[in-house]
């Protein structure tokens, strides 16, 4: 099915605020630490009036995993032009498709998890540790980190970075 089909149903805006009020981020804070980019924009408005963001930067998806995540979304009423929806489509892919490396400095509890395979412990020490240290710059600093195993950071060193 294409990504610009008609059907559009009535969407709860109330559900990101609050998602983002039990987590204490404003919707802003959440959209603000998304990847810039083209489409980002259009990322915001359309799927941030459902959901929140941090469900969608812990997949990743191939180019169709995104388009029929996209047509989905659009049989529950998400709204766009056909070409937001391919700007959306772009974002996504080139954000968090599947070689996007995670951000390590701005990567929310759940997608550090996700991506990372971690306990919630590990990712809370994660947390802990780079807001203690001011950031990560490399690899190796994420294995300085307590309590976090040393194999899983290891298994992962290719799908970080450090920007």
């Amino acid at each position: 099915m294409p990504i610009h089909k008609a059907a559009h149903r009535s969407c709860c805006p109330v559900v990101l605020a609050a998602a983002a009020f039990c987590f204490g981020v404003s919707a802003d804070e959440a959209a603000d630490r998304l990847p810039a980019g083209a489409g980002k924009t259009a990322f915001v408005k359309t799927c941030g009036e459902c959901h929140g963001y941090d469900s969608i930067r812990k997949q990743r998806l191939s180019r169709d995993g995104w388009s029929e995540k996209i047509d989905d979304m659009v049989d529950h009423g998400a709204k766009a032009t056909g070409e937001e929806f391919a700007a959306i489509l772009n974002y996504l892919t080139e954000n968090f498709g599947t070689d996007f490396k995670i951000r390590m400095n701005t990567a929310p509890f759940g997608e550090l998890k996700a991506v990372l395979k971690l306990t919630n412990e590990e990712t809370d020490a994660v947390i802990a540790y780079r807001q203690r240290s001011g950031g990560f710059q490399q690899g190796s600093d994420v294995l300085k980190v307590p309590g976090v195993d040393a194999k899983k950071i290891a298994a992962a060193k290719d799908r970080m970075a450090f920007r």
